[in-house]
């Protein structure tokens, strides 16, 4: 990836924040920061149990894997599992310091992080804690996730 401080953003089809198209992405730092507005944004609509939003992240034929819950295939699956386990139950803060974005030539990015899991007037259960991974791809003018890969799952540290 070249340098360059210009940035050209993309209207994505969607809800989405503006985010640079995948060949606007000059260097490191802008993709950083377009992991982050993607991520972000996705669990802004998990948090809210904004399901309409949520569901536009993600292609039709997504694999969703989690060391817990099995895999689960397709966009309206998942969706509806959010709705049925997380919506009013949980919700999801990224762990400062732990997202990291790398670079798909002609695909788009890969994410990974840490993230903690909270139960809003369920706090008996204790805070989760986990890692991710999300495959972004840039394809028509959209990021979407293709696969997402949720595992060690355990309770957070005091």
């Amino acid at each position: 990836m070249a340098t360059s401080i210009s940035l050209v953003y993309a209207q994505s089809q969607s809800s989405h924040p503006e985010v640079p198209a995948l060949d606007q992405l000059k260097n490191q730092q802008e993709l950083d920061r377009a992991g982050a507005a993607l991520d972000a944004a996705l669990f802004d609509s998990y948090n809210k149990c904004d399901l309409e939003k949520f569901s536009s992240f993600f292609i039709d034929d997504v694999e969703f894997y989690h060391d817990q819950g099995g895999v689960t295939s397709g966009r309206a699956a998942l969706t509806d599992s959010v709705k049925k386990n997380i919506c009013g139950k949980t919700t999801r803060e990224l762990v400062p310091g732990t997202l990291k974005v790398f670079y798909m030539k002609g695909y788009g990015m890969l994410e990974t992080g840490v993230h903690r899991f909270h139960h809003p007037g369920h706090e008996e259960e204790g805070v989760g804690e986990g890692q991710f991974i999300h495959l972004w791809q840039y394809k028509d003018g959209a990021w979407k996730i293709t696969r997402v890969i949720s595992y060690d799952h355990h309770p957070a540290a005091k």
